[in-house]
């Protein structure tokens, strides 16, 4: 191999959040050898700066923070996609079962079309019903508002019709946002015919979901528009029977069972390349047809003017169908939590997996909470304002004058159950952060004590910072607790509110306690209220969280850890999902890799979650690609985070082949005050036994900081690294020259210069 490599290139690849080329490469002058914008990459300009590095070991930088990092609109689009981003999270979640996963990918699958279908709902309970069933037809609501005045000019039917394009309409705002993202982030697609399994992330299409998400787009809009033409159809029988109507409602229901059918099926092809999944395009065809000339029929039907009596009460049906999915949800929630405790009983290898093995429904139930709390928020913030003042509740009367908005009382007990969540789940972290604040503290302290034994009298603050700083790095693994609590809380907050569809649940209670005057009316008005408002500052703050992610580097970078998680595996379960920037990523590096090794060898560097992207590039490779390739990572979660929270797709087997793979040409860096990287196969903490084997080799610990003194031509004591930089550090620079070496022997060292 001596004889082909010519040169060494270190690759770096940075991490969340992002950062200049010219901070990723440590010098002053750049310029881009191949990319664009988006995503690129970077060398230093020739004949600028000072390096101490012989011509054969060169360094170049992959810059492709811009593919997750954007304008506040961006950022604040993705936000609003967040209840998608969780529940296509979980189903690479999943514990490993050397199989297909199961029936775990269909269950997300559906719960992913029940949150489609929840967004529909919400929209039409705000224009449709709220508004143009219980607000238009009655004087007081549209005192002093002209933007409202002309809708009651028209009758029932119209008025709902035209209101009715409002959730069509933000379907294809969901549409837009995702066959936008396609153009930047899915330009990369795996050569024809190659296969599309879906349970290994070495295969070659593993990659490419654009028939993937194209498929899942045409069945997401056919619920929404199912679900939409079911609430119409339904209330327009309530009001006028008549044949035509209920062969459209019929029909309608025949569109959502043909979408939960196409859900169920695989999402890609199988391993054998039989033709299953995204193969099945013209069928997908037939359904956007069949979708949306069902609703034009639904929406011109519900145009004829029929009834001159006023609308009472509620969207007829509407109450119901937000009850009805609740207890879908709930019944898919339940299904998934015990397939994912069925396979984990039946999986091997997970050591010590995050939320004990239960991140599936954990994540399930975190989109359903979220769907439903911006649910809430729209509907009653909508009431809210068009009732003048009060939020609607049935228990409380409402003021002289005010028109008797009754949005769905679910809504109300979802966020009663949001803030019961929030409450507990705080509770228990606090509790778990006092119950494990000792054993931090004494494990940072032995190791303090080893790295720093003989400490002056007037270093003791500084050491005490580390201390502190270690201890709070320990932190993350502390968290098991409040998620199970949190997956236990959402089980029976959906529980309960699907009791609604029997007439045991929160409806039923409301209307007994409706004006009765008691203190337990009282009560519950006031907690419901607070659970409102609750979710409303929740809402709130999680777009000035988006603003502060876009605007300032330290909020974004702690945002981007969870973000990036999210949307770094592919969209094979909702479409409306923020779009996979690994879908570009990945076969990118691969390329440009491929290309170096032609000249030469490749050290590829990946910090942080750039180790994310440098394992699954790796295990894209060939072989003979492979063999002139060597892998350094620092700050990494490979293990930490991703091989116990995805363990089927990055788990302990998967990273044990790749070492093997690159003939163990591997090193890891690594911190005890890092809090998002570690060790990759040794023990997390120093002084327990190393791994036997080539794997033993792999881990480097970093003594952080260098010293608690400050050096004698210094002035103040080194600073405490945590998780950046790692580049700059005299170890890192070592092992730079230790894989080249490795890779070329003899052949990088000062005096062998080509």
């Amino acid at each position: 191999m001596g004889a082909l490599a010519h040169e060494v290139v270190e690759l770096r690849v940075h991490g969340v959040s992002g950062t200049s080329a010219e901070a990723l490469l440590d010098h002053p002058v750049v310029t881009r050898v191949a990319g664009d914008d988006h995503a690129g990459f970077y060398r230093p300009r020739p004949r600028f700066g000072i390096s101490d590095r012989p011509e054969c070991l060169r360094v170049e930088a992959y810059r492709w923070g811009a593919l997750t990092a954007g304008s506040a609109v961006r950022t604040l689009s993705l936000l609003f996609l967040l209840p998608f981003m969780l529940i296509n999270l979980a189903v690479w979640a999943r514990p490993p079962t050397g199989g297909d996963g199961g029936i775990i990918g269909p269950v997300c699958r559906l719960i992913a079309a029940t949150l489609t279908a929840a967004f529909v709902l919400s929209v039409v309970g705000a224009t449709v019903d709220i508004v143009g069933w219980q607000c238009t037809p009655y004087e007081s609501c549209l005192r002093g508002r002209g933007y409202l005045a002309w809708l009651a000019e028209l009758p029932l039917g119209p008025r709902l019709a035209l209101l009715a394009l409002l959730p069509v309409a933000a379907l294809r705002l969901l549409w837009w946002l995702g066959k936008r993202s396609a153009r930047v982030f899915e330009a990369f697609p795996a050569a024809r015919g190659q296969d599309h399994g879906e349970e290994r992330i070495d295969r070659p299409g593993f990659w490419d979901d654009a028939l993937v998400v194209r498929r899942l787009r045409v069945i997401h809009v056919a619920v929404g528009l199912g679900t939409l033409d079911v609430m119409l159809l339904g209330a327009k029988i309530q009001r006028y029977s008549h044949p035509i109507a209920y062969v459209l409602f019929i029909a309608a229901w025949g569109l959502l069972a043909a979408c939960a059918v196409l859900l169920v099926r695989p999402a890609r092809r199988s391993e054998d390349g039989s033709q299953r999944g995204p193969a099945d395009l013209r069928g997908i065809r037939t359904l956007q047809i069949a979708a949306t000339t069902l609703t034009v029929l639904a929406i011109a039907y519900t145009a004829v003017p029929q009834s001159s009596q006023l609308p009472q009460g509620q969207l007829p049906g509407y109450e119901g169908a937000v009850a009805a999915l609740v207890a879908v949800q709930a019944a898919l929630l339940a299904v998934l939590t015990a397939a994912t405790l069925a396979q984990r009983r039946r999986a091997h290898h997970i050591a010590s997996p995050w939320l004990s093995g239960l991140a599936s429904p954990v994540l399930a139930a975190a989109a359903v909470a979220a769907a439903y709390g911006f649910s809430a928020a729209l509907v009653y913030r909508v009431a809210d304002f068009l009732d003048r003042g009060d939020i609607p509740n049935p228990v409380r009367p409402s003021k002289p004058g005010a028109p008797l908005l009754e949005p769905p009382v679910s809504y109300r007990w979802a966020a009663l159950a949001g803030l019961v969540a929030v409450l507990v789940v705080a509770a228990t972290i606090f509790w778990q952060l006092l119950a494990t604040r000792r054993r931090r503290a004494r494990m940072a302290e032995a190791i303090v004590r080893r790295d720093f034994p003989d400490v002056p009298p007037e270093a003791l603050p500084r050491r005490d910072d580390v201390r502190t700083a270690v201890a709070r790095a320990a932190i993350p693994e502390q968290l098991n607790p409040a998620v199970i609590v949190f997956l236990v809380l959402s089980l029976l907050g959906v529980t309960t509110t699907a009791l609604d569809v029997a007439g045991l649940g929160p409806s039923d209670l409301s209307a007994r306690f409706a004006h009765t005057g008691s203190a337990a009316a009282t009560a519950l008005a006031l907690a419901t209220d607070v659970g409102m408002y609750v979710i409303g500052l929740i809402g709130l703050g999680i777009l000035v969280l988006g603003l502060l992610s876009y605007r300032s580097e330290g909020t974004r970078r702690t945002v981007a850890v969870i973000w990036d998680l999210g949307t770094f595996w592919p969209r094979t379960v909702h479409p409306f999902a923020p779009p996979c920037y690994a879908e570009r990523a990945v076969p990118e590096l691969a390329k440009r890799i491929t290309a170096l090794t032609t000249r030469g060898a490749v050290i590829l560097s990946g910090h942080s979650h750039g180790s994310v992207l440098a394992a699954a590039t790796l295990l894209q490779l060939p072989a003979d690609v492979r063999s002139r390739v060597a892998l350094l990572t620092h700050g990494s979660p490979l293990h930490r985070l991703y091989a116990r929270l995805c363990p089927a797709f990055l788990g302990d087997p998967t990273l044990y082949e790749l070492g093997s793979r690159i003939g163990w040409r591997w090193v890891n860096l690594w911190r005890d005050t890092d809090p998002i990287g570690g060790p990759i196969f040794s023990a997390h903490r120093p002084g327990e036994p190393p791994l036997p084997g080539p794997a033993g080799t792999v881990d480097r610990r970093l003594r952080d900081p260098h010293a608690v003194v400050a050096a004698p031509d210094d002035t103040v004591p080194p600073p405490i690294a945590r998780h950046w930089p790692y580049h700059t550090d005299r170890t890192y620079e070592a092992a730079v020259r230790e894989l080249a070496d490795r890779l070329n022997p003899g052949q990088c060292h000062p005096g062998n210069e080509h």
